[in-house]
């Protein structure tokens, strides 16, 4: 079917922002002529595409399954043109990575640090999401490479490149809020105390959860918050136990205890992983090299 790329262009920023004023200013193009490259569009593919009203833009089918196959193609010649002007100025080209906000705080900072004083011309981006986007944002090629707690149900096995990291959760609490620390507490009699996790949208949550089910418990949690130090800040006053990967524990953090859980809790993994469908950036590749190697002998 021979159909003009810019048409599909002008659908991408159509169906991205579900607006035909907002496409036009992205596109520096009339709103008629977006409109019309839109119809156009429409009579070549011979259905409809968008669902419209005075009021809002809604794709139809067609135009979501049609949405999925064009946005990673666009993403992919975004990438090779910032690829090629990047390393065209600056050798290497721009580091893209997609990492949780613990993982960046707690896990990557050195290694960006040791990536920035090897190669000082090189502007490095960070994209802070849950892992659960970060995994959607590779497989859009809207990142270079992720760096994700693993298990991850929407990352491609394929896509990991190393395992980093290896870690074991924990829940914490304030002692004399929970009096636990000298007691080996089942995640049934856990299940009864106010839980502090993260939100559904975290491989975290998705882990815990189905980790609950394997024990036939519905865990419903007291709060659900978009950060790990928020739950240990909760934890401290006293507002529930918190469950949050070891790796956040600090020295200073005397007024809180871990619990022992009657139930062993399966170590995870911090992998480093990328879109092998994808061509791999050079600054990319030089960042993986910086990052640690575990074996599968080295893990708990």
């Amino acid at each position: 079917m021979d159909i003009n790329y810019e048409l599909y262009k002008v659908f991408y920023q159509v169906a991205s922002s579900l607006s035909f004023s907002e496409a036009s200013r992205k596109l520096f193009i009339s709103q008629s002529a977006v409109s019309q490259s839109i119809k156009t569009l429409e009579r070549k593919l011979e259905q409809p595409l968008f669902i419209r009203s005075t009021k809002k833009v809604k794709l139809t089918l067609a135009g979501e399954l049609l949405l999925k196959h064009i946005e990673p193609a666009v993403n992919l010649i975004e990438r090779g043109e910032h690829q090629l002007i990047d390393s065209s100025a600056l050798g290497l080209g721009r580091l893209h990575i997609g990492a949780n906000d613990t993982i960046c705080r707690y896990f990557l900072v050195p290694f960006l640090k040791q990536f920035h004083e090897k190669f000082p011309q090189v502007p490095i981006k960070v994209t802070n999401a849950t892992s659960l986007r970060c995994a959607d944002l590779l497989t859009q090629g809207k990142v270079d490479l992720i760096v994700t707690n693993f298990p991850n149900s929407r990352i491609n096995s394929s896509y990991i490149q190393k395992t980093v990291a290896s870690f074991t959760d924990v829940f914490i609490a304030n002692p004399s809020c929970f009096p636990f620390e000298q007691q080996t507490v089942s995640f049934a009699k856990l299940n009864q105390c106010p839980i502090l996790m993260l939100d559904k949208k975290c491989a975290t949550s998705e882990f815990l959860q189905h980790l609950f089910l394997q024990h036939q418990l519905e865990l419903i949690p007291e709060a659900e918050l978009s950060s790990n130090d928020l739950l240990i800040d909760l934890a401290k006053i006293g507002i529930g136990i918190a469950f949050i990967p070891d790796y956040c524990l600090t020295k200073d953090m005397t007024d809180l205890c871990i619990l022992k859980t009657e139930e062993p809790m399966p170590a995870r993994r911090i992998v480093a992983a990328v879109n092998s469908s994808l061509p791999l950036s050079p600054s990319a590749g030089e960042f993986l090299k910086l990052l640690p190697t575990y074996h599968e002998e080295d893990l708990p």
